[in-house]
């Protein structure tokens, strides 16, 4: 991009401006941005709710697992569509773990003391888990409905039909 500069600050001397910087750096490789986005949201899931057992690497292929220790500015080889089918079944199992920890946190708390969703999750204001599985599954490679069904299945199980039926 061309900065335009005023007159008054082209004789300025010190330190290169931020701006300057920031263009000289290199550009990220966005998909392994996403890479990493989805071992943050997969952590920060076992740790929101108290996951035991899972093991946040072992839903990654090998690929998958090297491509965490490059710098994001690198083209890394990522995972392909094919995928190992003991490893589609480890990320199943997770996704479903979460969706029914979330829902047992949402109507647990509900039954309990009647509280609201956002007071039961203050610094997660808008987050829904359900939803974010099912985002989450378009990433790691599941399909969509097998969370979606879980999790309708799961908000009958506890009682919560008029959810379950939107």
């Amino acid at each position: 991009p061309v900065l335009d500069t005023e007159d008054a600050w082209v004789s300025v001397e010190g330190p290169v401006s931020i701006v300057e910087l920031a263009l000289e750096q290199k550009r990220v490789h966005y998909p392994l941005v996403e890479h990493q986005f989805v071992l943050c949201t997969t952590l920060y899931a076992i740790m929101r709710f108290s996951l035991k057992s899972v093991k946040p690497l072992s839903l990654f292929d090998s690929k998958g697992k090297n491509a965490f220790f490059k710098d994001l500015t690198s083209i890394q080889l990522l995972p392909s569509g094919d995928m190992d089918p003991n490893v589609l079944s480890i990320r199943q199992q997770f996704l479903v773990k979460v969706v029914s920890a979330a829902v047992q946190t949402l109507c647990s708390s509900q039954k309990a003391n009647e509280v609201s969703e956002e007071e039961l999750f203050p610094f997660e204001k808008g987050k829904n888990w359900p939803t974010l599985a099912v985002d989450l599954a378009q990433y790691l490679q599941i399909s969509e409905d097998v969370v979606k069904r879980h999790y309708v299945c799961e908000l009958y199980s506890y009682g919560m039909d008029h959810l379950g039926e939107e």
